[in-house]
């Protein structure tokens, strides 16, 4: 089955090992292929946009998803991980899945669970903003 995608004007997206960036118009495109890894712009990290652990654990998987040997990731990716656990052991739940997903080789899959690490770490820093605002306002006046 094929992928329909719709990019806006100047919109870039990952198709296999290529970066293919539209002209200043919409485009419609029909991707049709098998295990081939594509990645709209919004769902792209940087490593300059990767700054939390989660995030960067995210661009981690992404490498993965992208890269024609996965497993060149794994001990970054591990290595993340394990700080992650040990830091915050309730993320636990959520990186077996992204684990588990990686292991089967189901890796867009682990990408969008990838994505839910980042969205439990935001929870966790609102959390602690909202329980200590004099350090969140000292970090603020600092920057």
């Amino acid at each position: 089955m094929a992928l329909k995608v719709e990019l806006r004007p100047h919109e870039r997206i990952i198709v296999g090992n290529c970066v293919i960036t539209n002209t200043d118009q919409r485009a419609r495109l029909l991707i049709d292929g098998d295990n081939v890894p594509i990645l709209r712009e919004r769902d792209i990290l940087t490593p300059e946009t990767a700054n939390t652990p989660a995030k960067l654990v995210y661009l981690a998987v992404q490498l993965m998803y992208i890269s024609p040997d996965p497993q060149t990731q794994h001990g970054t990716y591990f290595n993340l991980v394990r700080d992650i656990v040990t830091a915050v052991p309730s993320s636990w739940p959520i990186i077996e899945g992204i684990n588990n997903n990686i292991l089967n080789g189901d890796l867009y899959r682990a990408l969008k669970d990838a994505r839910k690490l980042i969205a439990y770490e935001e929870k966790l820093r609102d959390q602690y903003a909202a329980a200590h605002p004099k350090v969140e306002a000292d970090k603020a006046s600092a920057a």
